[in-house]
């Protein structure tokens, strides 16, 4: 795997791995593991009161998996299926490469993506760039950015399961429309969500799971780890795992 060695020093990376003789990357012993402390921190983010709403009707699914590209983002740019329309200043589509890979999935617009409709900018959008450097990808470049939910919570609270499951329809047609070869899930709640499950994200790392018969690999949310430097280290090796998966694919779709 080709590595950016500029973009793992950024990461904070670089003391942590070396390259063998074969050209890989190696890890040395890494800080002493938090493996709670993600999930505590995580599920201690924007957590506040939603005041009940009157039910809404919900996306025909067959309706919108009939929609292409273009026709998606209006229908997506237009809905008012759930409350998050009512706050928004912009609905975030999702942006890169319409024939990329990789897929990359976070939770839910935060403020700087309200205003600029585009997922994943600011701070946190600076070190997935950065990560994506590190494995020599780029955005909008074999790489596409999408979320759960295309309408910011209030507060930048988790969204809520009626709110995904009315988004549901429009990222399931994403990647039907993409194709990806894999999928990264960005933190608990992307992960939760996708899998249907509530397992915590610690015991969802380090394995391949399936989206839409899509490999999925879970790691932290890039807002998360400018919190908690010491985890950059298991994020590396998830997008490590990640890589692994990807050229899997690849060498099973070769020998079809």
């Amino acid at each position: 795997m080709a590595l950016d060695e500029a973009a793992l020093d950024m990461l904070g990376l670089a003391p942590l791995w070396a390259r063998r003789g074969g050209g890989t990357a190696s890890r040395a012993e890494p800080p002493a593991p938090t493996e709670h402390e993600a999930d505590a921190l995580l599920e201690a983010f924007g957590e506040v009161a939603v005041q009940p709403s009157q039910p809404t009707p919900t996306v025909e699914r067959a309706d919108v998996a009939a929609l292409d590209w273009e026709a998606l983002e209006a229908r997506v740019a237009g809905c008012e299926q759930c409350r998050l329309c009512e706050k928004r200043t912009r609905t975030v589509f999702g942006v890169g490469d319409r024939e990329a890979d990789w897929m990359l999935i976070g939770e839910a617009p935060g403020e700087n993506e309200d205003k600029q409709g585009e997922p994943f900018v600011g701070q946190a959008g600076k070190l997935l760039d950065s990560m994506l450097r590190a494995l020599t990808l780029a955005r909008g470049e074999n790489v596409y950015i999408a979320n759960v939910v295309k309408c910011r919570p209030p507060g930048n609270r988790n969204p809520e399961p009626d709110e995904v499951a009315r988004c549901e329809p429009y990222l399931q047609r994403q990647v039907a429309l993409l194709k990806p070869k894999l999928i990264v899930a960005l933190g608990r709640v992307a992960a939760q969500n996708l899998l249907k499950t509530e397992a915590s994200i610690s015991s969802l790392r380090g394995r391949v799971h399936r989206y839409e018969g899509v490999p999925v690999v879970v790691t932290y949310h890039p807002a998360y780890l400018l919190r908690s430097l010491p985890d950059k280290a298991k994020a590396w090796a998830d997008l490590c795992l990640a890589d692994d998966t990807y050229r899997q694919a690849l060498s099973e779709r070769a020998g079809e």
